[in-house]
């Protein structure tokens, strides 16, 4: 189980479900995202979990371009077992009226710093000063950004896949010229396991 731990924290309240709120972009849904998610959720033993997603246009502009819309995102998000509640077009920045507004007791999220507009270094400075911020710990080995590399790393593999699913080049905005050249290369590898294949029978009959 999960023990709160990193930054003082306030007393969680007894009487109630202690509200956690936890925000992210959570694109392109994975392990890491949630084992946060569960971290959060089992922090104490009657938790009410509020997950926030910024929406695309404030995303783009602070992180970059995304893979899902943040209604797909959102709808997603809706499929954890953890998640109990959801906040669409979230702040980017939480500030202490959005904490109050929605009755939050904790904000959920590791404790790298996370720099935000005007120099701020911290966009989470004010809420781990206020006792109301609990770590959580990251998932190493897997984050969005190493799921993207993974594929733009093997692209190649990943368009032959693809076309032996039947997609078409216009659908993955690949040129005449590169289709061809992938399906040389398809032929290339067929010819070589064939080649292969028949050393291999020659030899069990000798």
């Amino acid at each position: 189980k999960y023990k709160p731990a990193g930054f003082d924290i306030n007393l969680p309240p007894t009487d109630r479900p202690v509200r956690i709120y936890a925000d992210g972009v959570f694109d392109l849904f994975h392990l890491g995202h949630m084992r946060q998610l569960e971290q959060a959720k089992k922090a104490f033993p009657e938790v009410y979990l509020i997950c926030g997603i910024p929406n695309d246009e404030e995303t783009h502009r602070q992180k970059g371009l995304t893979v899902l819309t943040d209604r797909q995102r959102a709808e997603t998000l809706r499929h954890c077992r953890w998640v109990d509640e959801i906040i669409e077009n979230a702040p980017w920045v939480v500030t202490p009226e959005f904490i109050e507004d929605h009755s939050i007791d904790y904000v959920a999220h590791d404790d790298i710093p996370y720099a935000g507009a005007g120099g701020t270094a911290d966009i989470y400075q004010p809420i781990k000063e206020s006792g109301k911020f609990l770590v959580t710990q990251r998932t190493e080995g897997i984050s969005t950004s190493y799921i993207i590399t993974k594929i733009i790393r093997d692209y190649d593999k990943y368009l032959i896949r693809n076309f032996s699913r039947g997609v078409t080049r216009q659908e993955l905005n690949v040129s005449w010229l590169k289709k061809n050249e992938l399906d040389f290369k398809r032929h290339i590898a067929d010819f070589r396991d064939s080649l292969k294949h028949n050393i291999s029978s020659t030899k069990l009959e000798l």
